[in-house]
Formats: structure tokens, sequence, C-alpha cells
């Protein structure tokens, strides 16, 4: 093993050892190395003639580009968009992210969690998180109601167990009971569990209650008192979308600080968001189980996440970072945001409407939803890929099937005025199939 992980690995050991216990082989073999990088900031604070360290090309005393690349970004300072970012990213973005939680999350407040990092967007955090934590076998707990990339990163990556429990209660609440019965079997098989919270729920558009939210972190805390390690995970990809009655903030300010033996773990970004899904920045945030600021270990787990950042992608884009960070500053930001937001809680509301009216009561039943971008039909007579298939083939519409019975829809990118003409189709292409 390296010095440098070695030397990490006692930060924790000395600190908090449940979370050395949680990491995996590879989480425990990860450091920051002390090369080009470290020797170049030395450099970037001290070397005021010449500067020979890292390697991008420079002109003038700014870094080199193409002027027909750089009239597009005309309104950049090319320092802002061509040099790499830190493998931490932009530390101005990564503080005002910060401050944005914290206003965001009342829950947060108080409470000691790291700066977050920049990642390559949710997928970039989620490999990360399998990374630092998962070995094969490891169980991760999950709705059955899961975003399907969960399985190519946790189960074909790094070969953990995804275990799931029903999603919903026959009532139609979020099913407390089924999470609370897998989580106490993971525990008693395994001593360790990555449990993954994402709210608003893909596929199904659910944000639980407040007090079933309160349920997930009193059922998290019951089991780390019988002395099993949690890594509790909130992918928050669509965080912000709370349409109706339903926790309005993410679980990670419930959980940060509660337990030894809990080591949250907050995933977000501003992929969705703030509507720039193809800027691919998105941020992991830890926050230790003591109620004192902690801070070896935040160290220590952020420097062995810098590692992994390093070994894959070196770091991430500048210029989504800036362009990010120049939205965020805006004085313009919070009302546009709010005009977006207004727009998608229209067409969830309106879909609402249109199914309640009871027109297609013998073709469906729908999942409950009040969040985020989606929700899912359960289908009551024709198999879900075969009305998928038969829906684009002959109408030109498209869905997503997740099971036999299941039809995803994203409302998100359909006009509010088109939504009774969309279920529309769906009936009618029920009625062909049945």
């Amino acid at each position: 093993m390296n010095p440098l992980a070695a030397e990490l690995n006692e930060m924790l050991a000395q600190h908090n050892p449940h979370v050395l216990e949680s990491l995996s082989n590879l989480g425990k073999n990860l450091f920051f190395p002390k090369g080009i990088l470290t020797q170049s900031a030395e450099a970037k604070e001290k070397a005021h003639k010449f500067n020979a360290t890292i390697g991008i090309a420079t002109e003038k005393g700014g870094p080199m580009y193409l002027p027909c690349i750089h009239e597009k970004l005309s309104g950049f300072d090319p320092k802002d968009i061509y040099p790499y970012a830190p493998p931490a990213g932009r530390l101005d973005l990564r503080n005002l992210w910060r401050e944005k939680m914290l206003a965001e999350n009342p829950s947060l407040q108080g409470k000691h969690f790291s700066t977050p990092i920049v990642t390559n967007a949710l997928t970039h955090g989620l490999s990360i998180v399998a990374d630092l934590f998962m070995d094969p076998g490891d169980h991760v707990v999950l709705p059955d109601m899961l975003w399907g990339n969960y399985n190519l990163t946790f189960a074909t990556r790094c070969g953990a167990i995804v275990k799931k429990h029903p999603t919903f209660t026959v009532a139609g609440g979020y099913d407390i009971e089924a999470f609370k019965v897998q989580l106490r079997n993971t525990a008693e098989e395994k001593g360790k569990a990555i449990v993954l919270l994402n709210f608003p729920n893909n596929p199904s558009g659910y944000t639980p209650t407040v007090a079933e939210g309160d349920a997930l972190v009193a059922a998290i805390l019951e089991v780390a008192e019988s002395g099993c390690n949690i890594v509790a995970v909130t992918d928050d990809a669509y965080f912000g979308l709370f349409f109706e009655d339903s926790l309005k903030e993410s679980l990670f300010g419930k959980l940060a600080n509660k337990h030894p033996r809990v080591l949250a773990v907050k995933l977000d970004g501003a992929t969705k968001e703030e509507y720039v899904w193809g800027f691919r920045t998105g941020f992991i945030t830890f926050a230790d189980g003591h109620e004192y600021e902690n801070a070896p270990v935040i160290t220590a787990l952020e420097k062995k996440t810098l590692g992994i950042i390093r070994a894959t992608i070196s770091n991430c884009p500048h210029p989504s970072q800036t362009f990010v960070l120049e939205a965020l500053k805006s004085p313009k930001f919070q009302k546009q945001k709010e005009e977006k937001y207004k727009v998608m809680k229209g067409r969830a509301l309106k879909v609402k409407k249109v199914l309640d009216s009871g027109k297609y009561d013998k073709a469906w039943d729908y999942y409950p939803f009040n969040s985020g971008y989606f929700m899912c039909l359960k289908l009551k007579t024709v198999d879900a890929e075969k009305l998928r298939v038969h829906l684009l083939d002959k109408y030109g519409v498209g869905t997503i099937s997740i099971n036999k019975t299941d039809l995803r829809i994203a409302f998100s990118c359909i006009e509010e005025g088109d939504i009774p003409e969309l279920f529309d189709i769906i009936y009618q292409g029920v009625q062909d199939l049945a």
C-alpha cells in the first residue's frame, strides 16, 4: 500500500474507524499523489519569473487559444475556460454551491459537512461512491422502482448486489416497512450497507412526505445502532422540483452528523436543477456521523476522492464550471429558475388532472408522483414493451417500458397543452393491442 494511502487510513482509524471499515479495498488504497499537481500549485504561488510546470500552452501572459473558438465565447475571460480546472473543481464554484445547499436545506443548519467536490455530473458521482465503498458482494439497498444505470454502475462495474424492496404500499405511500426489512437483512448478513435514496425518484417521480422521510432516517439510525456501518447516499439529481405535499429538502441534512456508523454522501448538480444537462457539472459532498466537526475524516475522504478523479478523468471541464458559476451569481438566476419551475409544475399537475378524469381507468392505474421529471403508468391489459413499440411504430410516440406492466412518461419534455393528446394516443395504443 502506498504510504499516502496508509496515512489517510490511519487518520480514519483514529477519528472514525467505522468509515475506514466501510471503504472498499480500492477505497482503502486510494490517495492523492504529491506529484506534478502539487509542484505546479507551489509554482503558481511562488514562481514570479517563469512558471514551466503544468502542461498548457501560454502566450502574452494567458492561455493560448484559437480565435475561431473564442469568438463564440468572447464573453468569458480566457483564463476562466481554457486552463485545466483543479481536480476538486473551481473553489469559488464549490463554495457558492455549499452556500446554496445551506440556503435550500434547513436541516443542514449547524451541521458539519465538506465543501462539495465537482464531479462530471451525477453518474460520475455514483461511480466515485461505487469505487470508494463497494466490493464484490456488498449490498446496495434500493427501491424496486430504480434508475437502470444503478445496475450497471454498482453491480456490473463493482460486483455489488442490488437489494430491492417494494417502492409503494398498497395504499400508495412509500413502503417504509419493506425498506426496514431489506436494510435489517443486509445488516445481519453483511454488517455493512450502502443505502441509495433517490428523491425525486426516477422513474416514479415520487418524493416521500416529511413523515416518510423522517421514518427512513429513523430506520437507518436504528440499524446503525445495532452495529451496522451504513453509507447513506442521497442522489438528488432532480432536487428542487417538488410540486405537491412532500419533503422539500434532501435527506442528507437529516442524516448528517447523526451517528458514528452513518456516513452521509450527497450527490447533486446543476445538470437538471439548472437545466444544463450537457454541462455535466455535479458535486459530491460528505458528512461524518459525529456531532462535532471531524475534519480529519473529511480530509481523508476528500483526498481519496481526488485520487479517483485524478486516476480516471484527471479533472472536470473548466468551461461548464465557469458557466454554472456565472449563472449562480446572476441577479436574474432565481427569477428565471422560478419561471421554469412553474412550467414544470404545471405539466405535472396537468398530467394528474388528465389521469384523474376516469377516462383511462380500464387501461391503467398510475403510481404516486409529486415531483421531478417522470411518472409511471401501471398497465392492466397489455405488455409495456409491446405497447412501447406499437406507440412508436404506429403513432410516433416515445415512452419507456420499465417492466411488463410499467410505462414511464417523461412529462418534463411534453408541453402542457399536448398532455391530453399524449394520453389519448397511449390509450388508443392499449385498445389497439387489446
